[in-house]
């Protein structure tokens, strides 16, 4: 029986299953290899384009940022065997796009009323950020980030992305990483007082 590789997580591969960087080579010739792609990183791509921007728009900006990598497939770098922080660098940036939405829908739900005491007490962001069930006063909370710190914290709290692939997905140091999600909880804590805590 085959053993499963050490993957990310959601992500299940066999040893004798090629890397996303084998695939994403093969695809430059075999456009139909950049499926595999597809199938292993789309649930999760989906959900946090779901997460920041809600169900609404998360089908056409995840299938987008799809697009966008086949495109961009043969810039790939073939030294990372895993693609799954360049998507979210992808996805990221196609969210960028929808800014003003996101502000939007995060402000309107921080005006929203509680909707259930109990929800009011979670542990993380990624158990809070679904933007159906959100406490209104994260949600102001996170309206209130910059880009750059909002980006960073809602990659790691519902991309599970560590900081270096973080850093992969937006270009920067992981030291720049580790500051502004650092930055981000003070201003969640800030905003949230006890009752949120941001883990990393």
């Amino acid at each position: 029986m085959a053993m499963p590789h050490t993957s990310p997580p959601g992500v299940v591969r066999v040893r004798d299953e090629p890397t996303d960087a084998e695939l994403i080579e093969q695809s430059r010739d075999e456009p139909e290899r950049f499926s595999v792609i597809f199938d292993r990183y789309y649930a999760r791509i989906h959900r946090y384009v779901a997460s920041r921007l809600g169900p609404a728009a998360a089908d056409d900006v995840a299938a987008d940022t799809f697009l966008a990598a086949f495109d961009q497939r043969r810039r790939y770098d073939l030294a990372r065997p895993e693609a799954r922080a360049w998507l979210f660098g992808i996805a990221t940036n196609l969210i960028g796009r929808h800014r003003r939405a996101e502000i939007r829908a995060y402000r309107a739900m921080g005006r929203a009323a509680e909707r259930d005491d109990a929800d009011s007490h979670a542990d993380r962001v990624a158990d809070r950020v679904s933007a159906e069930r959100m406490n209104p006063r994260l949600a102001a909370g996170l309206a209130a980030l910059s880009k750059e710190d909002r980006d960073v914290l809602l990659l790691v709290a519902c991309g599970q992305l560590a900081y270096d692939e973080v850093g992969v997905a937006l270009g920067i140091p992981a030291g720049t990483v580790g500051s502004r999600l650092n930055r981000a909880r003070k201003r969640l804590r800030a905003t949230l007082g006890k009752e949120m805590y941001v883990h990393g």
